[in-house]
């Protein structure tokens, strides 16, 4: 295969995933107050970090690095936590947090398969169900143009905005190739700006006036700080991307023909803490392996890593030029909100996808769902329910994804429990009966 062809597929890779990194940024940071300026470094640096991390998974060494031409993006299984975190703690708890549960990954990357036994799919799915569902808030707010009360908010012309975008991404899923299935988002979200840009919605100054290149800087926002609750909150984040990775690691095993073992899936484990520790350091994300990617793998026929070696190497180039980070800035809210509507509502769709393997026959099972659901969007909706609590709990209760998280693991231990001590009865026929 020639460089050109090599490097154009590369590019490719680059745009499937473009949308689901550079989104990241955009909604934490604007849920966390930054300003444009900031704003920009943060989409620069995730873009610059993603290309580190993928390189970091796809080179292999002794010690990290899964061999497999995986593409690697922040997970959004992330956003509410840095979010409440952000919110109640400051930013640079986000990164103390992102530390020390890389740090607790690369700890844990030998035993994760002992771990899985604690997030079957009843915990798994009702986790990852409350992530989805606790998000669509924000998508909501940013599709009527910001928050309630807010001049313009919820206008016939935001609405219109973000039914082009939803309605955009509907029709490239429906009648487009594999690829721009993989990219109708970036797809929808460009033509959405186009046209809001075309209505005079969009100030295009600010990419004018950006510099052409910057370097990263470690600690951009400042020193980390270490809290209890936000470490608790992002290495239960962790541990559930790298059983989400474990499935995309498989899949591309049997699509490349590359069998892999314990010890390769250790060594993808540990580049994924590296990258988190990484992301701590220059103010960035956690990174988990991006699944839409694996698609453009099987439609190409092209296992060879040096393709992904090309993705990497372009997102770190574009980490370098502030006038992109800047532009992607510009993407109007309500255009924003569209694409984050469909995407945390694949989130909670996957959620459901995973409970669907749950034998609802089990009444234990459908009180665990019941319960775990029930007590994070009953926290979403109103957080002061859980304010007088003591200190030691709510470590537990201050965020709605970790209260709805521990509700689920905790039901799920006493209910395997209960039934480890239950009486077996022996009937008439010789059968036994729990």
């Amino acid at each position: 295969m020639n460089t050109f062809k090599t490097a154009s597929l590369g590019f490719q890779h680059l745009l499937a995933m473009y949308t689901g990194a550079a989104i990241v940024p955009l909604i934490v940071g604007g849920a966390i107050g930054l300003g444009p300026t900031e704003l920009a470094y943060l989409v620069a640096i995730d873009l610059f970090m993603c290309g580190v991390a993928t390189l970091l998974q796809v080179w292999t060494t002794r010690f990290t690095g899964v061999g497999l031409p995986v593409v690697l993006g922040c997970t959004f299984t992330a956003v509410g936590p840095m979010i409440a975190i952000g919110s109640s703690s400051g930013i640079t708890a986000i990164y103390g947090a992102l530390i020390a549960s890389g740090i607790i990954v690369i700890l844990i990357s030998g035993f994760v398969g002992k771990l899985a036994r604690f997030f079957p799919p009843v915990v798994l799915g009702s986790v990852v169900t409350i992530i989805g569902l606790s998000l669509i808030p924000v998508a909501i707010n940013d599709i009527g143009g910001g928050m309630p009360g807010e001049p313009g908010f919820a206008s016939m012309q935001n609405l219109a905005l973000a039914g082009l975008t939803i309605g955009l991404i509907l029709v490239l899923n429906r009648i487009g190739t594999v690829f721009t299935r993989a990219a109708a988002v970036l797809f929808a979200v460009l033509i959405g700006t186009g046209v809001a840009a075309f209505l005079g919605l969009v100030d295009f100054s600010p990419v004018r006036e950006a510099g052409w290149f910057q370097m990263v800087q470690p600690f951009y926002f400042g020193v980390p700080t270490f809290d209890v609750s936000a470490i608790l909150v992002m290495t239960l984040v962790a541990i559930i991307s790298m059983i989400e990775s474990t499935g995309v690691f498989l899949a591309l095993s049997d699509i490349t023909k590359k069998p892999i073992g314990s010890n390769e899936l250790t060594k993808g484990y540990r580049a994924e803490g590296v990258a988190t520790i990484l992301g701590g350091i220059f103010n960035s994300f956690p990174y988990t392996t991006f699944s839409q990617n694996v698609g453009l793998v099987q439609l190409s026929g092209v296992k060879s890593r040096r393709v992904i070696f090309w993705t990497s190497g372009l997102l770190i180039l574009l980490g370098f030029l502030p006038k992109v980070a800047t532009f992607t800035t510009l993407i109007p809210k309500p255009v924003l909100g569209g694409a984050m509507l469909v995407m945390f509502g694949t989130v909670a769709a996957s959620g459901i996808r995973i409970l669907s393997q749950v034998d609802f026959a089990k009444n234990e099972n459908l009180i665990t769902i019941a319960l775990s659901i029930g007590v994070g969007l009953g926290i979403t909706a109103n957080p002061a329910i859980v304010a007088n609590m003591p200190e030691a709990v709510q470590l537990f209760t201050d965020s709605a994804i970790v209260a709805g998280s521990f509700t689920a693991l905790l039901l799920n231990g006493f209910f395997r429990l209960v039934d480890r001590f239950r009486p077996v009865e022996v009937v008439a026929d010789n059968r036994q009966v729990s």
